[in-house]
């Protein structure tokens, strides 16, 4: 078929589905409520089915009374009789794929079950939708001219028990449908390879000889990439490579400390960046507009969606919301039951809604992510935005940080600790902390308060990471590549101490 008009046949086939979207948009709780029904019907005669009597939940307040919020830990036990071949405990059709998250850097790995429906209904329902959205909102597109660099996870599956386990990138590439590969770089047999390093030549030996027009990954390691393409081109710019290049899609991590970096690899005012919110429990949120901070949650992918105010999280206030009970610029924790039959289960992300007609959000960070030894509530949505504002007020560039507490000892008060690896570092380390103290300030009252006069909170100390110790730290880790994420922040000590002793 020519590619021009396989590009057309292939648009029109995409914006049909934008229909289908317009309805979950006009009737969110409906839908929703829907969603649930299904579920809830489907796993019935399910183990966990019949445990919570499954058929006689007719409504949302019942399935919330009947049914405990839960945690992987709690979980864990039913998985891995799953795992060693039993059926039919929390979803009727055989699991035989797990996606070992690899979402901190963690030495106990959790294995999220993915079903069948998960693949299908959710996961690659996603990627379509994603292309639909893009589709709709930028016309004249070429993008089926040419193929979509992907960046997916650095493990290959390995098998137990006639399961399967591994990053869910490749559990996603072995069962990717034929015109998905056939419109993809590279090729399977590199996107699987385990080995960062040599995955990493592989890709760009593949890739440069191909007519690229879109990137697909996770910012911190599509920028590794990507500067090494330049390097071994010797291009001053990616459009010097691949000409035809109009949009990086990316998710996993926060994009505003890249944001810069990638403008200079790509300078052109017209190149779009669409960004996505997925998990290995699921793929949530897509944005739906050009030029936004904003995602559209998407709510006819198998997953029902409720939410715990952080203000209460944890607590024995703590309460539970459904979609239609959120409230805008509020933190709340996420509770997902979905087609894979996790129910009522808590992912350990935290978003905040910006619209609630349609919903829409920001990721805000992690549950387990954030400090709050002395009250202060930081969050990684305020490190973001701070450490973004003094990038462009002192010229520098973030690589990687990460930041603990200075725990009190005797007369000596606490603080916030930050090892940084820049790019491109300001001028004045003293310069830069202060301005990071004041813009913390500016972003979250509690830190605000517990700076007050030096009351709670002294100073922060922030340290200047030598060349490539966050890139040594996950090696050292074998965690290199694909999904791995550095920790930003944490109210343990465990992942900043390392990294000092390393950063010699």
């Amino acid at each position: 078929m020519p590619i021009p008009l396989f590009n057309s046949i292939a648009s029109w086939l995409l914006k049909k589905r934008y229909h289908q979207i317009e309805l979950f948009l006009k009737y969110p709780e409906e839908v929703q409520e829907e969603v649930l029904m299904q579920l809830l019907a489907i796993a019935k005669d399910t183990e966990i089915g019949r445990n919570y009597e499954f058929e006689s939940i007719l409504s949302y307040e019942t399935f919330a009374n009947r049914v405990p919020i839960t945690s992987y830990e709690e979980i864990e036990p039913d998985i891995e009789r799953t795992r060693r071949g039993e059926q039919n405990i929390f979803w009727p059709t055989s699991i035989k794929w797990f996606a070992k998250s690899s979402g901190t850097t963690n030495a106990k790995s959790k294995f999220i079950p993915v079903s069948t429906e998960a693949l299908e209904d959710c996961h690659y329902k996603s990627g379509k939708d994603l292309l639909c959205l893009y589709l709709n909102n930028n016309e004249n597109s070429q993008l089926f001219t040419g193929k979509s660099l992907r960046l997916g996870g650095s493990k290959e599956l390995y098998e137990d028990n006639g399961t399967f386990f591994g990053d869910l990138s490749a559990i996603l590439i072995d069962n990717m449908p034929f015109w998905a590969e056939l419109s993809s770089t590279p090729s399977n047999k590199v996107s699987l390879m385990s080995e960062w390093e040599s995955k990493l030549k592989a890709i760009i030996k593949e890739s440069t000889q191909e007519n690229v027009t879109s990137l697909a990954g996770v910012p911190s390691w599509m920028l590794v990439l990507l500067n090494n393409v330049i390097e071994e081109t010797g291009k001053d710019h990616l459009f010097q490579v691949w000409e035809n290049l109009e949009v990086y899609f990316h998710g996993g991590v926060n994009f505003n400390p890249y944001k810069a970096q990638y403008k200079n690899l790509l300078p052109r005012k017209n190149f779009n960046y669409y960004e996505i919110y997925n998990a290995s429990e699921g793929f949530f949120a897509i944005q739906d507009r050009n030029n936004s901070d904003e995602l559209l949650l998407m709510l006819d992918y198998g997953i029902f969606y409720e939410f715990i105010p952080m203000d209460t999280y944890n607590t024995e206030e703590q309460k539970v919301v459904p979609l239609w009970g959120v409230e805008k610029n509020k933190n709340y924790a996420i509770i997902i039951t979905t087609n894979a039959g996790l129910w009522r289960y808590k992912i350990g992300d935290t978003v905040r809604f910006t619209s609630i007609s349609p919903y829409r959000i920001k990721v805000t960070g992690r549950t387990k992510h954030h400090i709050n030894v002395f009250g202060e509530e930081l969050i990684i949505e305020n490190a973001e935005e701070a450490l973004r504002s003094i990038c462009l007020k002192t010229s520098s560039e973030i690589k990687d940080y990460t930041a603990a507490p200075i725990f009190m000892s005797g007369k000596e008060k606490g603080g916030h600790e930050w090892i940084i690896e820049f790019r491109k570092p300001p001028e004045e380390i003293d310069y830069f902390t202060e301005f990071l103290d004041n813009a913390l300030k500016s972003l979250n009252s509690d830190y605000e308060a517990k700076r007050y006069n030096n009351i709670t909170l002294k100073m922060p100390k922030v340290h200047i990471a030598r060349e490539n110790l966050f890139y040594d730290w996950l090696k050292s880790k074998d965690k290199l590549g694909g999904q791995h994420k550095i920790p930003r922040l944490s109210n343990k000590r465990d992942y900043i101490d390392e990294l000092l002793r390393m950063n010699k």
